[in-house]
């Protein structure tokens, strides 16, 4: 009975990828250096799999920006813009990736979303109709003969090719993605015959697209092309996460493979509907260890369900976690600081690798005295686990009534309304919230978290700080502008600190994309404010200026989905526990003259399940509890939202629903594909496509974004637009940051002065 990992996490358990590539980007380390890093922590958790018991491990996890993006070289899709002569190197994905590297030209990045529904970006492939394919990145040949020195045996992670041609788009002349499948096959073959070449026993291949609706063509793409893969290749473990796949079950058991892996944390039920399909001596690689959150599993309850799987499959038997351990944090050992009780309710990556060792034990020797020690904690962790309930809170959700989540009036009325007392431009110009976070702020926050600052001397510091941000963008001639949050860590992380029923680590790290790490919540017990958490900041920073500052607060849906939550109580539950807790801020705000209020919700389409027959129960309660946050005030107070890096056809109707004044999104990377959505559904509200892609370095000109919102016009009014950032600014330096949005609103004066409207 195998352990199998799907893969472990790249960041390191203190960040040291993150940082060297930071490093590397500013040119403090050789790219050597940022190199040797990688194949360093590539070691450590490899050793640590196989300290657990892993005995295959996997390979091709690991990349310097995203996986998608690393197979996309190893195809050799790099648009032409990317390359600097023919060879690919590890600048070139840094190009592709930030529109910017230490060597070769700067143009614009790749186009990046999020991967299914997961917090994860991805690097979207672009593929031309001539599309020509061959090994072009050699890491995970390299990385397999990394495996193979160390003594153990290699397994790559491969994502599979239909699911790579579904996630990929076309450029230029339209054409069907499918079409390439025959040339992308002969590359795969090729991959596959390297690998069997080097030894490797089994190759993990995943087709997360499986648990997503297909159509008739991408369903009938599968037989051939597994069948092509299979020939003369190691033995393929088909990989499927994130849902059930039962929906194509015969599809799947009719392909020739020699295992099938489950995500049965997601879709428990499926394998009842898989175990009489298996093939005679296939693999079942089940995936019960939850991927996707922290909280310890019960081993116990996991083993007697298994019980009988075990006995029918013997060997046949894979244990591994639900999805690859990307989206889990890495390691619990250096967590000195959590509450005991809290902490024995927890399990990170490398935990999680021991769970699957523990698992194991109890299913092979079940009367052991180590298997009875296993069940007695198991049991008294389900104990501790019963929190009481907050009464208040459970009463409060109760007495709701329909008038708790709407307005006073429709929109066109809350427009004028608004107008009347805001003023705004046409194209008005505004930014999505945060600016940059610098040394000195962060430096200035670690000495107050460690006690080296006085609280007095601390805020008033990030008064001077606020101060600074207000100057600035009333010298940039900003027309709504925000306070910056300086006193803010992390759009979510922030909040969570001050809500009950929320706890935090320190180093409970999760890679969001490239080095971009978050720290998410952990979700224990029923939530509610205790008090207000933005009202002084954002009262400080009205008091500094005439102009409409934004009271900036994140919407119940994302704190929920970029937490870990409790798996007791429903997540429409606890959703609308973080409904209320968001409304207070919002009354509060409103009552302290803050006229504008923007609760982001970035995770909306993020949280979609991957099956159409279930989205309208998601937006049913998503779109209420973003209602519910927002409904207590006004018609005059203008409500906010922003949301980026997801496609919005399909949810634009509950988008719509949301009723928010004003929603911001990011357009800039797509040139205002997303838009299409608005167009087709006429939406009424007011919109801000974003045209500063905040995640490359480079500086847009004036004529680049006068260009994104006049091609923004010829599908929205123009007196629905407004002009603004794709996203928050945190990361980014001043440096780069005030000549954007100098250029910005040079942009937005240039558009007025072409199509004067009254005001």
């Amino acid at each position: 009975m195998q352990l199998n990992s799907l893969g472990f996490p790249r960041i390191g358990r203190r960040r040291e990828l993150k940082f060297a590539l930071e490093q590397y980007w500013r040119g403090e380390i050789s790219q050597q250096a940022l190199l040797e890093q990688g194949q360093r922590l590539r070691r450590q958790h490899w050793l640590w799999q196989a300290e657990a018991g892993v005995e295959q491990l996997p390979v091709g996890d690991f990349a310097f920006y995203d996986q998608v993006l690393a197979l996309a070289a190893t195809l050799n899709v790099i648009p032409e813009r990317h390359r600097d002569g023919d060879a690919i190197d590890l600048d070139t994905l840094f190009r592709v990736a930030r529109g910017r590297a230490p060597t070769g030209k700067s143009a614009a990045a790749a186009e990046m979303t999020k991967y299914f529904n997961t917090n994860y970006h991805y690097l979207v492939p672009e593929l031309h109709r001539d599309q020509q394919f061959a090994i072009a990145w050699e890491q995970l040949f390299d990385e397999v003969e990394e495996v193979k020195a160390l003594g153990y045996d290699p397994k790559p992670c491969l994502l599979g090719p239909l699911s790579f041609l579904y996630l990929s788009k076309t450029q230029g002349e339209p054409f069907d993605k499918l079409s390439l499948l025959p040339a992308l096959l002969h590359t795969y073959g090729e991959l596959l015959a390297r690998f069997k070449a080097q030894g490797v026993a089994w190759v993990q291949i995943e087709e997360p697209i499986l648990a997503v609706d297909l159509d008739r063509d991408w369903q009938q793409a599968f037989a051939p092309a597994y069948e092509a893969l299979s020939q003369a290749a190691p033995k393929l473990l088909l990989t499927s996460y994130y849902g059930s796949i039962a929906h194509h079950s015969a599809l799947v058991a009719a392909l020739p493979v020699a295992g099938l892996h489950l995500d049965l944390v997601s879709a428990p039920e499926q394998l009842d509907d898989f175990l009489p399909l298996l093939q005679s001596g296939q693999v079942l690689s089940a995936g019960v260890i939850n991927g996707r959150n922290v909280w310890a599993a019960d081993l116990d309850l996991l083993a007697k369900r298994l019980a009988p799987v075990a006995d029918a499959l013997g060997e046949r038997l894979w244990l591994g976690s639900s999805c690859s351990l990307l989206h889990s944090p890495v390691d619990l050992d250096v967590e000195t600081t959590l509450a005991p009780e809290l902490r024995q309710q927890l399990a990170f990556a490398k935990q999680k690798l021991h769970e699957l060792n523990e698992l194991q034990q109890l299913l092979q020797t079940p009367a052991s005295e180590p298997a009875r020690a296993i069940i007695e904690r198991c049991k008294a962790r389900r104990e501790a686990r019963r929190l009481a309930a907050d009464s208040a809170v459970a009463r409060r959700i109760a007495a709701l009534s329909q008038a708790d989540f709407e307005r006073d009036s429709e929109f066109v009325v809350r427009q004028q309304q608004q107008q009347a007392k805001l003023r705004l431009p046409l194209l008005p110009t505004t930014t999505i919230g945060s600016f940059p976070q610098t040394a000195a702020i962060r430096s200035l926050r670690n000495r107050w978290r460690k006690g080296e600052l006085a609280e007095a001397e601390y805020r008033h510091q990030l008064q001077q700080v606020t101060r600074d941000s207000i100057s600035r963008q009333l010298k940039l001639g900003l027309d709504v502008l925000v306070h910056g949050e300086a006193e803010r860590n992390d759009m979510v992380e922030y909040f969570g600190e001050q809500l009950a029923g929320v706890g935090f680590t320190k180093n409970g790290w999760v890679q969001s994309y490239g080095s971009r790490c978050v720290k998410p919540p952990l979700i224990y017990g029923d939530v509610s404010r205790p008090r207000p958490m933005t009202v002084e900041w954002a009262e400080f920073a009205q008091s500094l200026t005439d102009k409409p500052v934004k009271g900036m607060l994140t919407g119940p849906v994302t704190l929920l989905h970029w937490s870990f939550a409790r798996e007791d109580i429903s997540r429409e539950t606890i959703c609308t526990q973080l409904a209320l807790a968001i409304r207070d801020e919002v009354a509060d705000l409103e009552a302290a003259g803050i006229g504008i209020i923007q609760i982001d919700e970035p995770a909306f389409r993020e949280g979609l399940p991957l099956r159409r027959d279930q989205w309208q129960h998601y937006l049913d309660w998503a779109v209420a509890s973003f209602k519910l946050s927002a409904a207590c005030v006004r018609d005059e107070t203008q409500i906010h939202t922003h949301m980026c890096y997801s496609e919005f056809n399909d949810t634009i109707a509950a988008i719509a629903a949301m009723d928010a004044d004003v929603i911001t999104i990011e357009t800039s990377r797509s040139a205002m594909e997303l838009l299409g959505a608005f167009e087709a559904f006429d939406y009424p509200n007011e919109i801000g496509p974003g045209v500063y892609d905040i995640h490359s370095p480079n500086i847009p000109d004036v004529a680049a974004m006068v260009a994104l919102v006049e091609r923004a016009a010829q599908r929205i009014p123009l007196r629905q637009l407004w002009i603004n950032p794709d996203c928050g600014l945190k990361t980014r330096s001043w440096d780069e940051v005030e000549p954007a949005l100098r250029n910005m609103v040079a942009a937005g004066r240039e558009l007025r002065r072409r199509c004067p409207l009254p005001a």
